[in-house]
C-alpha cells in the first residue's frame, strides 16, 4: 500500500472516530437530540473498519494512526467547532505526524 493510500485511510479513519464520539458529546451536552446517536454508531462502525484495511500489524496501525488523529482533530476543532488551533497545538501536531512518518516508512523497511 503506497504512503498517500495509508495516509488518506488514516485520514478517513480519524474523521469517523471523531464524529462518532462528537456526536454523542453534543447529545450528552443537550445540544444534539437522541437519534444522533444512530450515525455516531454508524461512524464508529465505519471507524473500526477503516482500520482492518491497514496491512501491516494492529498495534503498528494503531500507533501510527495516533498521529493522524492528533492532526485531523486539531482540524476538526478549527472547522467545526470554529476555534484555531494555537502554535503549540500545531507544534504538537507536527511532532505526532512526524512519529507517524517514522513507524510507517520503518515498518516499510
Amino acid at each position: 500500500m503506497s504512503l498517500l493510500t495509508t495516509a488518506a485511510l488514516f485520514v478517513l479513519t480519524a474523521v469517523a472516530e471523531i464524529a462518532g464520539c462528537y456526536l454523542p458529546y453534543l447529545w450528552l451536552k443537550g445540544r444534539a437530540a437522541v437519534w444522533v446517536l444512530v450515525p455516531a454508531a454508524a461512524a464508529l462502525a465505519l471507524f473500526v473498519w477503516l482500520l482492518t484495511l491497514q496491512p501491516s500489524a494492529a498495534g503498528r496501525v494503531y500507533a501510527a494512526y495516533g498521529g493522524v488523529y492528533v492532526a485531523v482533530a486539531l482540524l476538526w476543532l478549527w472547522l467545526v467547532e470554529g476555534i484555531r488551533p494555537s502554535v503549540w497545538d500545531v507544534t504538537g501536531s507536527a511532532v505526532a505526524l512526524l512519529g507517524m512518518l517514522i513507524i510507517v516508512l520503518g515498518a516499510r523497511s
